[in-house]
């Protein structure tokens, strides 16, 4: 393997460690106090889309040149841990979810009427997006169990049903969703699923309450939201009837290891963060960085953060050369490991900064309920871990 990143890659790391600095970091009190403040979502991130834009870091996790950066995967993930340093980053750079897996979608399978109306705008970050696949009413961990129905009426289709856990459906520049439903019941198992797009203002739509991630009131809110007898244009369709759990797991394979190269970077964030506090602070007349335990964390997050970082690149670059659904391994294996170790290292963090770690002061704990969240978002711990020991099984079942 050769997991050395571009010239370009590179430099734009370069750049990416400069912008955070100047202005993203600053900006992360600015974010909270305007959210606070006014109820409205923070007219800083404006602000910090015009400046990435102008830096030339925008789109930065396209694979397409002629839609984003074009860089390959491997090239992509040092850009990312960068950006998981801060919550508010990727979207500033319009690489945030669920807007990244929705572009990647369209530009996938969107036909061109379908990306000059939904995917141009998502591409110019003047709209945001929302994907609507988990029901509160069945295990969504088995998407096959998904009970939304999108059913053809002439020239339209109908949909109806109840979303939860829709991430950006409460973001004021949400135009519209791409809802995972049933179109024949009666299909086999795994062509009975379809994928629409249905405009977040099309009658029918309804926001029934946002949710909080772990007590946190995130401002594009994830949302419950209720589809009843939604009617949209046959040619809203993406792909052919059917087409939607195949869909789905093309759209997931990226976003999976984004969420994953971001982990790296919070919890290399929350290393540094324990290490200052601990230089800083004394307790029984010794400095906390003193203690033995405290030692021990520290060796242990750097190993692991090591390793992790690894394993993200070791996927990246397998996802390059062999493809996604042949990289479906090792994707599963960071996918477990990532925020699970993160989130292990944010917690010590937290600890060392006793009290103050639980409060907003510091990042701590809205990083801690993010990674606590990715061990159920794009496929729960216990369906990873299953397909990781189908494949090691694999490897002996003729012997046996």
């Amino acid at each position: 393997m050769d997991l050395t990143p571009s010239a370009r890659s590179a430099e734009l790391r370069r750049q990416l460690i400069e912008f955070m600095d100047q202005w993203v970091y600053p900006a992360e009190a600015t974010f909270d106090d305007q959210w606070r403040e006014t109820g409205k979502y923070p007219s800083v991130m404006e602000e910090l889309k015009t400046r990435a834009r102008s830096a030339g870091l925008w789109n930065l996790f396209h694979p397409h040149p002629d839609e984003g950066a074009g860089l390959t995967n491997l090239d992509y993930a040092p850009l990312a841990e960068i950006m998981g340093r801060s919550l508010i980053a990727p979207e500033a750079l319009n690489c945030s979810a669920p807007d990244t897996g929705n572009m990647e979608l369209l530009s996938m399978f969107g036909t061109p009427e379908q990306k000059a109306r939904w995917l141009r705008p998502l591409l110019d970050g003047t709209v945001r997006s929302a994907f609507a696949m988990t029901e509160p009413d069945v295990a969504s961990s088995d998407a096959t169990n998904i009970a939304t129905r999108i059913t053809r009426a002439g020239d339209e289709y109908v949909v109806h049903g109840r979303k939860w856990w829709v991430t950006g459906a409460g973001h004021p520049a949400c135009a519209f969703f791409i809802v995972m439903g049933k179109t024949d019941p009666s299909a086999a198992r795994h062509r009975q699923q379809s994928q629409i797009i249905v405009p977040a203002d099309a009658k029918g739509v309804r926001i029934v309450r946002p949710l909080p991630l772990l007590g946190y009131w995130a401002p594009e809110t994830h949302c419950e939201v209720e589809f009843d007898d939604v009617r949209v244009p046959a040619a809203n369709l993406i792909g052919a009837p059917g087409d939607g759990f195949a869909i789905s797991q093309a759209r997931l394979g990226p976003g999976r290891i984004h969420h994953c190269m971001r982990s790296v970077g919070a919890a290399e964030r929350a290393l540094e963060l324990l290490c200052r506090r601990a230089l800083a602070r004394e307790t029984f007349g010794k400095p906390l960085a003193a203690r033995a335990n405290i030692r021990d964390w520290i060796a242990e997050a750097r190993l692991e953060i090591d390793m992790l970082r690894l394993l993200a690149l070791r996927a990246a670059w397998l996802m390059d050369t062999i493809g996604n659904k042949a990289a479906a391994v090792e994707i599963s294996e960071i996918k477990i490991a990532a925020p699970m170790i993160a989130g292990r290292i944010i917690d010590r963090a937290m600890q060392v900064h006793g009290a103050a770690g639980m409060s907003d002061d510091h990042p701590l704990a809205r990083h801690y309920a993010v990674q606590r969240a990715l061990r159920f978002a794009d496929g729960p711990d216990e369906v990873h871990k299953m397909a990781l020991a189908r494949g090691e099984l694999r490897k002996y079942a003729t012997v046996t």
